[in-house]
């Protein structure tokens, strides 16, 4: 039903996850992160409060696996939970509990882990985590989706993709990207085409958002009244 990947840039430290699923608004309820703490996703049968508590252990100081550990052993109903976390060092974890759906699994490495459940073959998360590792795009969200791109092409879920999100974060406290294709019909554009052209429409301008948030006076320009793309 869902498959991501967690990821940290080491030449920036920002922190993000990509996910993509067959249920609507996927994002909303599975993607978490904190700046300089670090990203978690609770999925599966998910319960958006693991992802919280997740984060909550990382800024603790607990490690990426320790941080599983205690999360997946305190939640009620952990069986039915998948989890993945990457710290702010780039150290990965993950968990799947026993009635995790379908054909499912788990990846770490050095700065990443990918989860997927109802997946359409083995190699989905393999090719996941060679899409993310292998990507030379110096900005993480093109290696997330790069990660979520490549996973689509090797078979993606079971089942028809609905929804999408890309999240990630740099120094400031709140996302510095949240896209979310909360539903895409399957007579169009999927849910992950659909997300990397609205990053591509984001990209030239997340940067200046932040600008905006921290120092009005030394923001670019809000554009022309009436001008479509002009900065809210």
């Amino acid at each position: 039903m869902t498959f991501s990947i967690l990821g940290r840039c080491e030449r920036t430290g920002r922190l993000g996850m990509a996910v993509t699923s067959s249920s609507p608004a996927v994002a909303a309820r599975c993607a978490g992160v904190r700046a300089g703490v670090g990203v978690a996703a609770s999925q599966n049968v998910t319960d958006p409060r693991l992802r919280t508590a997740l984060l909550d252990s990382l800024a603790a100081g607990s490690s990426a696996q320790a941080a599983i550990d205690a999360v997946a052993t305190a939640a009620p109903h952990a069986a039915y939970r998948q989890l993945a976390v990457v710290d702010a060092n780039g150290r990965g974890a993950a968990f799947s509990g026993a009635q995790t759906l379908g054909l499912h699994g788990t990846r770490t490495g050095e700065g990443w882990a990918c989860a997927g459940n109802l997946l359409a073959s083995e190699s989905v998360l393999d090719a996941v985590a060679a899409g993310f590792g292998e990507s030379d795009a110096t900005e993480l969200e093109d290696r997330l989706l790069a990660g979520l791109a490549a996973g689509l092409a090797a078979g993606g879920e079971a089942g028809p993709l609905g929804s999408a999100g890309l999240l990630v974060a740099d120094a400031v406290a709140w996302p510095i990207t949240d896209l979310r294709v909360d539903w895409a019909d399957a007579d169009g554009a999927g849910p992950v085409e659909r997300l990397a052209a609205l990053w591509r429409r984001w990209a030239p301008q997340r940067d200046d958002y932040v600008t905006r948030a921290l120092d009005p006076r030394s923001a670019p320009a809000y554009g022309v009244p009436g001008d479509p793309d002009a900065a809210p």
